[in-house]
């Protein structure tokens, strides 16, 4: 006599026994994917199909001027330029789970596995997406006479609560002039600034500088300084000298301290979203599990971004 089985990964008790395993599975790596990432949200995503690249247009300004009586208006003429994204080679995290081990294993390691690929692709997106911010405070305009970006040196910024604050103004006057819009800029810190900030500074939590809602020590959390969203990261790449994977991603950040921008300022096109295979090898005796992502991340607006630094190279 034998039992009937009621397969679990079986959708409708036919075909793949490992189907909705998969599908949880795949669910699994988007939700710690979105968890992880703080750039995500925060600069502009563009989802494509059948490309290699994507085209971002950029138009410029025109002005104004008062009507002469009897003169012709004949129209002015705005420049138009362009920045192209690039898909960058196609990003994955990986593991094997041998199939012994997973027999003797006294709890699901599919959970904290799934967490971990997730994590790792959003950490190294995330890591792009703030180099590429940096270096688009350091570019040059995309249009001619137009704006680039802006850095701002601050030899005390890094360790200086009140400096750090000080210098975040000079950022929001930089975009402020520059004509950027004043929703949907952020500002980036690793934790120590960060906490820095929180716990050391005299502007940025007082009941005289603003509203005492914007942060508590005793909570560990401060909100807004100079109109930008304070966003905690450990994906700056401050201290680093960056000379390895995709050139686009590549700089001298040894000296760099924080990230402003505005939203508009990098751009992300999107081939394939997150997604995961998994595959039992049989000459291998376990299962590959792969999760990959297709995206290409560069400069959109440079004048949308600031560098903070304690030197600016000059």
């Amino acid at each position: 006599m034998s039992m009937t089985v009621s397969r679990l990964g079986q959708v409708n008790l036919t075909g793949d026994e490992r189907a909705l395993f998969l599908t949880k599975f795949s669910g699994e790596v988007l939700a710690a994917f979105r968890q992880q990432t703080k750039f995500l949200s925060r600069h502009r995503v563009k989802s494509v199909s059948g490309t290699h690249a994507v085209q971002f247009p950029a138009i410029g300004r025109t002005s104004a001027g008062y009507h002469t009586p009897g003169a012709q208006i004949t129209g002015s003429a705005i420049a138009h330029a362009q920045r192209t994204i690039e898909i960058d080679d196609l990003l994955y995290s990986d593991a094997f789970i041998y199939k012994l081990d997973a027999a003797m294993n006294h709890y699901d390691a599919r959970s904290e596995y799934t967490y971990q690929c997730g994590a790792a692709l959003a950490q190294t997106f995330d890591k792009h997406v703030a180099q590429v911010g940096l270096l688009a405070a350091r570019d040059s305009a995309t249009i001619t006479g137009m704006s680039g970006g802006t850095v701002l040196e601050n030899a005390n910024a890094a360790t200086d609560a009140d400096a750090l604050v000080d210098t975040l103004f000079e950022a929001a006057a930089a975009l402020d002039q520059k004509d950027v819009p004043e929703e949907d800029r952020y500002v980036f810190l690793a934790p120590d600034q960060y906490y820095m900030l929180v716990n050391s500074s005299s502007k940025a939590i007082h009941r005289d500088y603003g509203n005492e809602g914007n942060g508590s020590i005793a909570g560990g959390f401060i909100l807004r300084v100079a109109n930008f969203e304070i966003v905690k990261t450990n994906n700056l790449p401050n201290g680093k000298n960056i000379a390895t994977g995709p050139s686009k991603y590549q700089g001298d950040f040894t000296n760099t301290v924080a990230l402003a921008m505005h939203k508009s300022a990098v751009g992300t096109a999107k081939l394939i979203d997150v997604g995961v295979e998994m595959e039992y090898k049989v000459d291998y005796q376990g299962t590959l599990i792969v999760a990959t992502l297709a995206v290409g991340t560069d400069i959109l607006r440079p004048e949308a971004a600031v560098e903070i630094t304690t030197d600016d190279g000059e």
